[in-house]
C-alpha cells in the first residue's frame, strides 16, 4: 500500500512540474526572429508651433483705405490694404510697408488718402476703436509708391502712430516665392483665406476686415514670374481688392514622409480684381453690355510682391 501510494504520489507532482513549466514558458515574451522585418514606427502625434497665429496677426494688420474717386467725379472710392515689416539688416527694427493693389492708390484723386487704423483702449476687454489718419500717396501728383511693372501691386513705406502700431507685423518673409509653394505643395484645389472690406462693410464698428476663404481654382501656378496671378473660387466685391490672401493649415500631412505632419502659414498674394463675363446684346442703333459674376478672384502671387518691395530703397532704421 506505503509503495503504491509513494508511486501515484510521484506522478502527481510529476505531472504538477510539468504544467508548471509550461505555464511560465506560455507568460515569456516570444523570442523575435532576427531576419523578420521591424514592425513600421507607429506615427508620433504633431507638436504645437510656437509661432504667430497669421489669422489675428493679419486681422490687426489689414485696414481700409479710402478717398475721392479719380475715375467717378463727386464719389468716394476704398479698397484694402495690409502692412508687413520688412526686416532692417543689421538690427531687429523693420520699416513698415503698405501693400495693396496699384490700381486701388491711382483711382484715388488728390495727393491724400484716409486709412482707417485701429487702437486698442482697453488691454483687458481687447477693446478697440477706428483712428483715421491722412496718408499721403503723391507729392506734387507724383506717385509715393512703387508699382510692380508687370502686375497690379503697389507698395511703399509708411509711418504709423505709436498708438496704432501692431502688437505683431508680419514678416515680409512670409511672403510665398517659387521655392515655398514648392516645398508646402501647394495645389489646385487647397483652400485659402482673404481678408478685405466689400463694398465697404466691416466686421464691427472697429472697423476690422471680413474673412472670406476659397480654393484655388486655375493651374498652372508655377513659375510664378510667368503664370503671374492665379484664380481663386470665392466671391468678391468693390474693396476687396489689394486684400491679402494667405495660407493656414495645421498638421497638413507630407505626402513624402510617414506620419509627417507640418503645420504652415503664409502670404500666397492679393487680391487684384473680379472676373466677370461680359455679353453684348443689342440692335442696329442701340448696344448693351451685360457682366455676369462668375465667383472667382483674380490673385497675384506673393513672389510679385516680394519684387515689387525690392523696388524699395534698403530698409534703415531711420527714415528716409
Amino acid at each position: 500500500m506505503s509503495r503504491v501510494f509513494i508511486s501515484k504520489t510521484c506522478a502527481a507532482l510529476f505531472v504538477i512540474l510539468l504544467f508548471s513549466e509550461c505555464n511560465t514558458m506560455a507568460q515569456q515574451p516570444p523570442t523575435p526572429n532576427p531576419t523578420a522585418p521591424a514592425p513600421a514606427p507607429t506615427p508620433m502625434p504633431p507638436k504645437d508651433e510656437p509661432d504667430i497665429e497669421l489669422n489675428t496677426v493679419l486681422m490687426e494688420s489689414t485696414f481700409m483705405i479710402q478717398g475721392p474717386s479719380a475715375r467717378i467725379p463727386g464719389q468716394p472710392t476704398l479698397g484694402t490694404v495690409f502692412l508687413i515689416g520688412r526686416p532692417v539688416p543689421g538690427s531687429n527694427y523693420s520699416r513698415i510697408v503698405l501693400v495693396t493693389a496699384a490700381h486701388v492708390l491711382e483711382e484715388i484723386q488728390g495727393d491724400t488718402a484716409i486709412l482707417n487704423l485701429r487702437k486698442k483702449t482697453d488691454e483687458k476687454t481687447n477693446s478697440w476703436v477706428r483712428s483715421p489718419i491722412p496718408l499721403k500717396i503723391r507729392a506734387n501728383g507724383q506717385p509715393l509708391w512703387k508699382k510692380h511693372p508687370e502686375a497690379d501691386v503697389a507698395v511703399m513705406y509708411i509711418e504709423i502712430p505709436n498708438d496704432t502700431m501692431m502688437k505683431q507685423a508680419v514678416s515680409s518673409d512670409l511672403l510665398a516665392d517659387d521655392k515655398m509653394l514648392t516645398e508646402f505643395e501647394v495645389k489646385p484645389g487647397d483652400e485659402l483665406r482673404s481678408l478685405g472690406f466689400p463694398l465697404g462693410v466691416v466686421s464691427n464698428d472697429a472697423g476690422f476686415p471680413v474673412l472670406r476663404s476659397g480654393r484655388i481654382a486655375s493651374y498652372p501656378l508655377l513659375p510664378t514670374d510667368k503664370t503671374k496671378t492665379f484664380l481663386l473660387d470665392f466671391r468678391i466685391f468693390k474693396g476687396n481688392s489689394g486684400g491679402p490672401v494667405y495660407f493656414v493649415e495645421r498638421y497638413r500631412p507630407i505626402l513624402r514622409q510617414l506620419g509627417g505632419f507640418m503645420s504652415y502659414h503664409f502670404i500666397v498674394g492679393l487680391v487684384s480684381e473680379e472676373i466677370l463675363l461680359q455679353e453684348q446684346s443689342g440692335g442696329q442703333y442701340s448696344q448693351e453690355i451685360h457682366l455676369t459674376q462668375l465667383g472667382l478672384a483674380k490673385v497675384v502671387h506673393a513672389s510679385l510682391i516680394k519684387q515689387a518691395i525690392e523696388m524699395l530703397p534698403a530698409p534703415t532704421a531711420s527714415l528716409p
